[in-house]
């Protein structure tokens, strides 16, 4: 390498003595719309990330989308849950139901009665459940836990334990398969 009186070319590799200007600032950065791909292997892209927009812009764009999409993929999942939800209750109110007769024979008027409330109750909850848009169910919740902090608190923990369990008693019967 041949020694040279500019310190910045001094210092560098034989063959790279030439220093290439950067074109001129624009004060934007051209980019391709930014992409992620979600857990189901579908894209999600963040259009509008267009040239001429700043960084912030852009990102601050592409947050919003993102947000936006998956709000949208979350109440499908709601909406989805909640069909669920309302065709098991509707199955476990008709059982309820075609079981009074019997009770009422074994144990009289009373408990045919009472199973036959139960069942009417049971419907109802599942016509609610079914009426209800996600948007709404989840202002529901937030007002219920508003208002009731300790009993929201309570059922979490007994939803927690429950699932927990379901999850333990899975990996057991998991495990006595494999043997």
């Amino acid at each position: 390498m041949q020694p040279t009186a500019d310190p910045k070319i001094a210092d560098l590799p034989e063959g790279t003595d030439k220093i290439i200007e950067a074109p001129a600032n624009t004060g934007s950065i051209a980019a391709e719309p930014l992409t992620s791909i979600d857990d189901d292997g579908g894209t999600l892209t963040i259009e509008g990330a267009g040239r001429g927009e700043s960084l912030s812009t852009r990102l601050r764009s592409g947050r919003e989308q993102l947000a936006g999409q998956a709000g949208d993929k979350a109440r499908g999942l709601v909406t989805q849950g909640l069909e669920r939800t309302s065709e098991a209750l509707a199955n476990v109110s008709k059982m309820v139901g075609d079981t009074a007769d019997g009770i009422e024979e074994r144990l009289g008027p009373e408990y045919g009665d009472y199973a036959r409330r139960a069942a009417g109750a049971i419907e109802n909850v599942a016509n609610n459940i079914a009426s209800k848009d996600p948007d709404e169910l989840i202002e529901d919740t937030r007002n219920f836990v508003r208002n009731s902090p300790g009993i929201a608190l309570a059922g979490a923990a007994v939803v927690g334990f429950v699932v927990a369990r379901l999850v333990k008693i899975g990996l057991a019967k998991d495990e006595d398969d494999e043997d």
